[in-house]
């Protein structure tokens, strides 16, 4: 038998089941994380739209958020995707740690060092991070968010009070 012939007598492979779907996966995951923002966000005054109050804009991006989620999910359940495949812890500690990394350094360290910090935690989720690209990025972005937030929308956010006093 030639090679050709053999190929063409291999079975198809079968569909992917609906659960093994890399987009249901996905789509779940994001519906978590807005049930989660929606039951945190619970406490907070959502107000009017005259007087918008201080849980109006997390609620609404929640629910934005789930609303995506379940369109990636119902979208996957339509058609045949691509199976989900194993992947490494690495990715998801990594941006978690960078986050609680800027949490817990913005106020005595500022946002001058906790952003780089965040960046650099973050970078090191993927194995194929270019690091000079990535010092870079973290000033750019640092110096962005520093004009942003603390000159253009005048935030009480520490930007460096171990070297300036604010």
């Amino acid at each position: 038998m030639t090679e050709p012939q053999r190929e063409l007598q291999q079975p198809p492979t079968s569909p992917t089941p609906v659960w093994l779907r890399q987009d249901v996966a996905a789509g779940l995951v994001v519906m978590g994380v807005a049930g989660f923002a929606l039951w945190q966000g619970a406490s907070l005054a959502t107000g009017t739209l005259g007087a918008i109050g201080s849980g109006m804009l997390p609620r609404a991006l929640a629910i934005l958020f789930g609303a995506l989620g379940l369109m990636l999910t119902i979208g996957a359940l339509t058609g045949d995707g691509t199976r989900l495949e194993r992947w490494t812890l690495r990715g998801p500690v990594m941006i978690l740690a960078g986050v609680v990394a800027f949490g817990l350094a913005v106020r005595p360290l500022g946002l001058a060092v906790a952003g780089p910090v965040m960046v650099l935690i973050g970078a090191s989720a993927s194995p194929e991070t270019r690091w000079t690209e990535t010092l870079i990025f973290s000033a750019v972005m640092t110096l962005f968010c520093v004009g942003l937030f603390k000159f253009a929308l005048g935030l009480p956010i520490p930007l460096a009070p171990w070297l300036l006093g604010y």
